[in-house]
């Protein structure tokens, strides 16, 4: 019996490291610690999403951000501390372009209320990222599974090295996210996630004026706000059809040549990620279910367990 409980256990062990999901994390860790932490959370994504809708997007782009950068321990969230940290929030990545830390902030000191010192900014931003895309209209869900630490240290080199650009090519991209172990599958799954949020001019001027896969009334929609030079930092939405919904518009907007991004725009042009680009246009019950499994399998990218990092009291810096 005893020989048939530790295989039981191995096969248990191995299955979830097959499935992309981490065995240290559970969709349980908080359930005596701290029960009332996802539902607090919750409360305070939804009130600020129904202040400011584009803020489901922002806390989405910051869970990415996070887990692309030495993986999912809340280190995008570090400030920078001369001679210390040289954190990822001004890494050209992220510099005037990431937000969301003031509803983070809050996340945190609402949940510390009701349990001090026990739920890490890491999972914070993992369940605030899946109730955003709930708490925007239309958006699918899923279990987050928890347990995760926060990192001492963050990595602005990091930053700059292992999150896309929204320049990169096909190649790059898959690159990318293979080395999140991330399969081009998740790379088009994860990509839907434009379907919300905005883009700056600076990000996109150079497809809107040298690339030729891009519908000329799209293009002429966008040159008067974003020219050659000028209005750099003046924000587009990434799906400029349904820009408040999280629907499969993006796919959509592929096939008829109105990704903004260069990076966008790839995903139909190659032969290797063009057909699941096909797959989520006809079906946005595929797409919810393959961007869920996908978020699962991304945030469960090399956490920090067991006594590993620890749970900041303050995410914007470490403790002590």
């Amino acid at each position: 019996m005893a020989n048939y409980s530790s295989f039981l256990s191995f096969f248990v062990v191995l299955l979830c490291a097959c499935n992309g999901v981490s065995a240290s994390l559970s969709k349980t860790h908080y359930h005596s610690t701290c029960p009332q932490a996802f539902s607090v959370i919750k409360k305070t994504v939804v009130e600020a999403v129904k202040k400011e809708a584009r803020m489901g997007a922002s806390l989405l782009r910051l869970h990415f951000h996070d887990c692309f950068v030495n993986g999912c321990d809340a280190s995008v969230l570090l400030d920078d501390v001369p001679g210390k940290i040289n954190g990822e929030k001004t890494a050209p990545p992220n510099n005037m372009s990431l937000r969301g830390f003031d509803v983070v902030d809050t996340i945190k000191a609402n949940v510390e209320k009701v349990c001090p010192g026990v739920v890490s900014c890491a999972d914070i931003l993992a369940v605030a990222a899946r109730d955003s895309v709930v708490a925007v209209i239309g958006g699918p869900t899923w279990d987050v599974r928890v347990g995760r630490r926060d990192s001492t240290n963050a990595s602005f080199d990091g930053a700059i090295a292992n999150l896309p650009a929204p320049n990169s090519n096909i190649s790059t991209l898959i690159e990318k996210f293979r080395n999140q172990k991330l399969t081009r599958v998740d790379l088009v799954a994860l990509s839907g996630a434009h379907t919300i949020g905005q883009a700056r001019c600076v990000l996109f001027r150079d497809r809107l004026y040298n690339d030729s896969d891009i519908d000329p009334s799209f293009k002429q929609s966008l040159e008067a706000g974003c020219p050659l030079s000028g209005n750099d930092n003046k924000d587009f939405p990434l799906d400029v059809a349904t820009p408040t919904l999280f629907d499969n518009q993006y796919y959509k907007n592929l096939q008829q040549e109105k990704g903004l991004l260069h990076s966008d725009q790839v995903l139909l042009n190659s032969s290797i990620t063009s057909h699941f680009v096909n797959r989520y246009t006809s079906s946005s019950t595929r797409f919810f279910r393959a961007f869920a499994k996908a978020m699962i399998k991304m945030g469960n990218v090399t956490p920090l367990t067991g006594k590993k990092g620890e749970i900041r009291v303050n995410c914007r810096k470490v403790n002590g």
